[in-house]
């Protein structure tokens, strides 16, 4: 598990920081309020007048703040992944409705990053010959792609939308912002084993550790491969056993609440690495050179 779980875990973050120096690259600077800055004028022309910021306008809600109708927010890490269920200004917010609850998911999973994403952690998994039963070429990548974009999709909606609509439980992550480094990863961490009902009290988060097991056993013993012959070229009849065994499903589950703590982490500190990268963008952005002092046009 160790092996693979580095692997996965590394893939998300060169994909995501790919897609965020691409987005930087293409995009205007944005402010931590998600607006553009205007393009620099042209020598000797007027400057457009830019807003200024003031105190009034430090508490303006940014991406991450919910809407006051769908309860969720437009966020993206590294301004590509959906993390449309985390909240930095929560507050007291209405419980979502089981249709939003399984829309907002729906809209996570299905987003267009997500399938370069499967690709990638279908490519690693065929390098690493996860899976043997499945074999090489592009037929075996066809199906770890396949099975990759199931066990996301299935973990999704069970944690998500289904585990959390019958038992009453707030899918969403309330990101504290409050206290030092220690405090807030704790309590991210923290959030895998408890979460909020929709009422607002905490409770054990039963939604995560049970929806992920019960997605974990149903991609093992669903479509992930049984035992099979396949020909090498050192053994032309090579059993591979199945892998639709319980220790294998224990495997996909410890694998998913991993990555899923992992995520929340990086979730907590996302908006303090959005207002660094914003600002840092205004720091770096070229003045227009206005006219020069004492010259005369004629």
């Amino acid at each position: 598990m160790s092996t693979k779980f580095a692997l996965r875990v590394l893939a998300c973050f060169i994909l995501a920081s790919f897609f965020s120096l691409l987005s930087a690259q293409q995009t205007p600077p944005a402010t931590s309020s998600g607006q553009t800055q205007p393009p620099a004028a042209a020598p000797g022309q007027p400057t457009p007048e830019t807003p200024q910021s003031s105190d009034k306008d430090k508490g303006k809600p940014d991406a991450s703040t919910p809407s006051n109708t769908s309860g969720t927010s437009k966020d993206r890490l590294f301004y590509t992944l959906p993390n449309f269920l985390t909240l930095e200004n929560g507050g007291k917010l209405p419980p979502l409705t089981t249709k939003q609850k399984f829309s907002v998911v729906a809209r996570g999973n299905f987003d267009p990053v997500q399938y370069p994403w499967w690709g990638l952690l279908s490519a690693i998994s065929q390098a690493e010959n996860s899976e043997p039963a499945f074999g090489q070429g592009w037929a075996a990548y066809g199906k770890r792609y396949g099975t990759t974009a199931a066990d996301s999709t299935v973990e999704n909606f069970m944690v998500g939308a289904v585990f959390s609509s019958a038992l009453h439980q707030d899918p969403r992550f309330f990101q504290s912002s409050a206290g030092g480094f220690w405090r807030r990863s704790w309590y991210s961490v923290s959030r895998i084993f408890v979460t909020r009902t929709d009422s607002g009290h905490a409770q054990f988060n039963y939604s995560e550790i049970f929806g992920s097991a019960t997605a974990a056993a149903i991609s093992t013993y669903s479509y992930h491969p049984r035992s099979t012959y396949l020909s090498t070229p050192t053994n032309p009849h090579m059993f591979v056993g199945s892998d639709r065994t319980l220790a294998n499903a224990g495997d996909v589950w410890a694998t998913q609440v991993t990555l899923d703590t992992v995520t929340i982490f990086i979730k907590e500190f996302w908006p303090d690495i959005h207002r660094k990268m914003s600002h840092k963008s205004h720091e770096t952005a070229p003045v227009p050179p206005g006219p020069t002092a004492g010259t005369s046009h004629q």
